[in-house]
């Protein structure tokens, strides 16, 4: 590995430990000319995959724009920054799992919608009226009525426990 400093082609590794839950490694290296120390990560390289767009048109998937949308769906509730990293982490090992580099943006939403109906009923149902597009209250009711269905069994569980 390069020194960031003086450019030299060798340096030692003084530090290795895993991160981000065991999918990089992050390095701390010393250069052997001048002793700067800098620091690197090794991650798998995976396959990018494209995102297909309902009318057609297909793009890189971004992680950064998956994110973005959960976080105006999780605004001012009690979901944290962790565990929307963790979601989206959740959420980019199933496309990648997968095994196609093609996906279609309904699987995508899927998988987000499920991720969120576990995490936060309001971040459900926002993120569910963007994504589905309700056109009235009808389809607004009907999401409604899916989290209920979702809740309801976690209730029975708590009667039978109790």
């Amino acid at each position: 590995m390069k020194c960031s400093q003086c450019g030299f082609d060798d340096s030692k590794v003084v530090e290795s430990r895993d991160v981000a839950d065991g999918k990089a490694i992050r390095r701390r290296r010393e250069c052997i000319s001048c002793g700067h120390r800098f620091t690197t990560y090794e991650r798998i390289e995976r396959p990018q995959l494209i995102v297909v767009k309902n009318d057609g048109t297909r793009e890189l998937f971004d992680r950064e724009k998956l994110l973005a949308g959960l976080y105006r769906a999780c605004q001012k509730t009690p979901v944290t920054s962790v565990q929307l990293e963790q979601l989206v982490t959740r959420i980019e090992d199933k496309l990648y799992g997968c095994g196609e580099t093609d996906i279609p943006t309904q699987q995508i939403g899927q998988y987000a919608m499920d991720e969120l109906a576990g995490l936060n009923e309001v971040a459900y149902v926002r993120f569910a009226s963007v994504y589905r597009r309700f056109k009235d209250i009808a389809g607004f009711e009907r999401e409604l009525s899916v989290v209920k269905d979702l809740r309801e069994p976690a209730k029975d569980e708590k009667a039978l426990v109790h």
